[in-house]
């Protein structure tokens, strides 16, 4: 009577299986209930109304699939605050639109802009 014996994969064999492929390991989009997947944005302000924040690009930001947004302010350097909100909407509401003479750009990586302000 012949017995099959189990092997233990070599470690050759385990590295082979993992899947390394650059494409293969970039976040995907997700399920149909957050089908847009991350984006990161910088923002831009022109114009400093209040001459708190500074003028160029003041925060770095993401916003997930579901809305959620969550900022980094760059100042004061050498590390800033960071913020979370419900949605971009929120974050809109709160840190763009109540200061519309700061001409404030918000830059998508993906090369979309959003431009806020007094034209």
């Amino acid at each position: 009577m012949d017995t099959e014996e189990t092997k233990e994969p070599t470690e050759e064999q385990v590295d082979e299986a993992r899947e390394t492929d650059a494409d293969s390991l970039k976040p995907k989009k997700p399920s149909n209930r957050a089908p847009e997947g991350i984006r990161a944005f910088t923002l831009c302000r022109q114009v400093d109304e209040t001459g708190i924040s500074g003028e160029g690009v003041v925060i770095e930001g993401v916003m997930f699939a579901t809305g959620h947004t969550i900022i980094h302010w760059l100042t004061p350097a050498p590390r800033g605050s960071i913020a979370f909100f419900d949605s971009f909407a929120d974050f809109l509401k709160i840190h763009i639109h109540p200061h519309p003479t700061n001409k404030t750009i918000i830059t998508f990586e993906d090369g979309e802009q959003r431009m806020f302000g007094d034209e």
